[in-house]
């Protein structure tokens, strides 16, 4: 009967999306940002897009429309956390890739091997609706012996909740 009972009672906290939250004050849940840096290594992508899925717990996961674009990156994974009302901050990393060639040991010229980390800083402004957020961020990348490489870049993002009821979008 105990059983039946916590199964019960659990039953109704499982959901495909996260529930409405009173002033939008809640950020889990999976969102589509559009990044625009003015400067740096990442001003080049044309309309450069982030999926971000920001799950209980305070851990984060971010991929983009470029994460297999030649010298690009895999996903980032992070954390984030709430630091006021409508208010966020997230920190994700990312491993970065380089072509070898061939006289670099590389077994063919085409191959990506390991070329650094880059980390994203982002504060999050959630509007009140809960349903679009706009955003700073800020980019560095490391080399391999994890030193930063000059010229880190900042930019703007401009995100929506994805919902199931969201068409084409």
């Amino acid at each position: 009967m105990t059983a039946l009972v916590a199964v019960l009672a659990t039953a109704g906290c499982i959901r495909a999306e996260p529930p409405a939250t009173s002033a939008g004050s809640d950020l889990i849940g999976a969102w589509r940002s559009q990044i625009t840096f003015a400067a740096g290594p990442l001003a080049a992508f044309d309309n450069l897009e982030f999926l971000y899925a920001f799950n209980a717990g305070g851990t984060m996961t971010e991929s983009s429309n470029y994460d297999e674009a030649a010298n690009s990156s895999p996903p980032a994974y992070g954390t984030w956390r709430q630091v006021a009302p409508h208010k966020f901050e997230a920190k994700y990393v990312f491993f970065t890739t380089a072509s070898r060639g061939t006289t670099e040991g590389a077994p063919t010229a085409t191959d990506w091997w390991p070329d650094g980390h880059g980390e994203l800083t982002e504060t999050i402004t959630l509007a009140d609706d809960g349903q679009s957020a706009s955003s700073a961020i800020r980019l560095v990348l490391f080399d391999r012996q994890g030193a930063a490489i000059e010229g880190a870049s900042e930019g703007t993002g401009k995100a929506r909740r994805i919902s199931l009821t969201d068409a084409g979008r």
